[in-house]
């Protein structure tokens, strides 16, 4: 397993959609910021969005485990192997993500239970 590369590309607002269904003072997301990368694998990396977290983990899974040799889709979508253009799934203020394999090896973070602590 690889380690796949997060890159935030872009905050918006669907402007006439958050005016007729948003709060009063709806903003872009709070929780992340345009050029903030992470870096993933089987797991959720720490200080990411949950809810984007949903909406993007199949795909860092599948880049993960050697996708990355594939274009997506049968190549209409995305021209390049190795990466994905996906968002969030906030529907007045989505967040683009690009998603890039890398040849970085994951480790799981394991730590066996020991009979003591059952």
């Amino acid at each position: 397993m690889r380690k796949v590369k997060i890159t935030v590309l872009r905050k918006t607002m669907i402007e006439d959609l958050a005016k007729e269904y948003g709060v009063e003072g709806l903003t872009k997301c709070p929780m992340l910021k345009e050029g903030q990368v992470f870096y993933a694998d089987y797991a959720k990396p720490e200080g990411f969005c949950d809810e984007a977290w949903k909406a993007i983990y199949q795909y860092v899974f599948a880049l993960a485990h050697g996708a990355s040799k594939e274009i997506f889709y049968f190549g209409d979508w995305i021209k390049k192997p190795g990466m994905a253009i996906c968002s969030c799934n906030d529907g007045l203020r989505p967040v683009i993500f690009k998603l890039e394999a890398t040849d970085e090896e994951s480790s799981i973070d394991y730590t066996p239970v020991k009979e003591t602590d059952k």
